[in-house]
């Protein structure tokens, strides 16, 4: 099948052009932001503070934070299991996130939910879904509401290379090509599903083109570079607001851990990601970008330092708050009709 006419588009942006300085300075402050916090939590993990399911967005930091960078208030996001960054990229305070982790009262989901399932209405974050690819027909719903409420409102709806086989991310498709739902599909390809790479499980190793059965635009995004990230994602966005469609963006990230917290990542050799971190790493580029800019060293640990207050504060709040009483296991179970 010949690709449709729009799936050959290119940013109209060139990456330098799409964040002033000022713009570029905060993404860095919040790509730096989960990637202290994701450490810490991964300490608190091995504390055996954080039990449970554990899975680091270390690494793919410039996807989330590019994107959001995109969208206008009232916008949603949808993700799976590996969810913190999108949790902060979307606002949500780091203390509730942490606490939620730990399991305390005082965590987004009261402490019932942990690593893989928060949620935040008034942040328009619609969760962390566990069940692989579940949450590319939940995004399509919110797309649908959205449509069907008549507004301009934009989902973004990710999943990692792995989940993008599943069968109903193409019914997913299908419906919201047919009836040109405001969704956004985001790839977060960083290469490995679980343990298994893409190359031994993908028949077809260019993602980006998945939707083209159903004529779907698409871009195959560099996901380390925060600022092709967001180039790309302005495309995708307006395409969707437009009331045009469905818009797919394949990601090529990496994740700089293992799959989850239980993972030793034997798959791939330390070198493949010592290589990744040294000549791809996402806050390496935006740091280098900055100072080209003009931003002094200063102001950049002035920066950190902000950073790993947030975040040790965030830690000592967790550990601080109270578990969550047993009575709390018989409330918000069913739905009062």
């Amino acid at each position: 099948m010949a690709a449709s006419p729009e799936r050959t588009r290119k940013p109209t942006k060139k990456p330098a052009e799409v964040m002033s300085r000022d713009e570029l300075q905060a993404a860095y402050e919040q790509m730096l932001l989960i990637r202290r916090f994701e450490e810490k939590a991964g300490q608190l993990y091995g504390m055996g503070l954080i039990a449970g399911f554990c899975h680091l967005y270390i690494g793919q930091e410039a996807v989330v934070i590019g994107m959001q960078h995109c969208l206008e208030p009232g916008d949603e996001v949808i993700t799976s299991y590996r969810d913190h960054g999108h949790m902060l990229a979307c606002g949500m305070d780091p203390k509730g996130v942490m606490a939620e982790l730990t399991g305390r009262a005082t965590g987004y989901s009261k402490g019932k939910g942990g690593s893989m399932h928060m949620f935040s209405k008034e942040k328009g974050f619609f969760g962390g879904h566990g069940i692989v690819g579940a949450q590319v027909s939940l995004g399509t719903g919110i797309a649908f509401s959205n449509w069907y409420r008549g507004n301009d409102r934009v989902c973004l709806t990710y999943y990692g290379e792995g989940a993008s086989n599943q069968g109903q991310v193409y019914e997913s498709y299908n419906l919201a090509a047919l009836w040109k739902l405001p969704v956004v599909y985001i790839i977060e390809n960083n290469r490995y599903a679980m343990g298994t790479s893409i190359e031994r499980a993908t028949a077809s190793h260019d993602l980006s083109h998945n939707g083209e059965p159903w004529g779907m635009p698409s871009l195959a995004v560099d996901g380390m570079d925060v600022l092709a990230v967001k180039a790309a994602g302005q495309q995708a966005v307006a395409h969707c607001r437009a009331g045009k469609g469905p818009f797919l963006l394949e990601m090529k990230t990496y994740r700089y851990r293992g799959h989850s917290m239980s993972d030793p990542a034997k798959y791939r050799t330390r070198e493949e990601v010592q290589k990744m971190r040294a000549e791809h790493d996402c806050l390496d580029g935006a740091r280098k970008k900055l100072e080209e800019m003009g931003v002094s060293e200063a102001e950049l640990k002035k920066i950190d330092d902000s950073v790993k207050t947030r975040v040790q504060e965030a830690a000592e709040f967790a550990q601080s708050s109270p578990e969550p009483d047993p009575a709390e296991l018989y409330t918000d179970v069913l739905a009062e009709g």
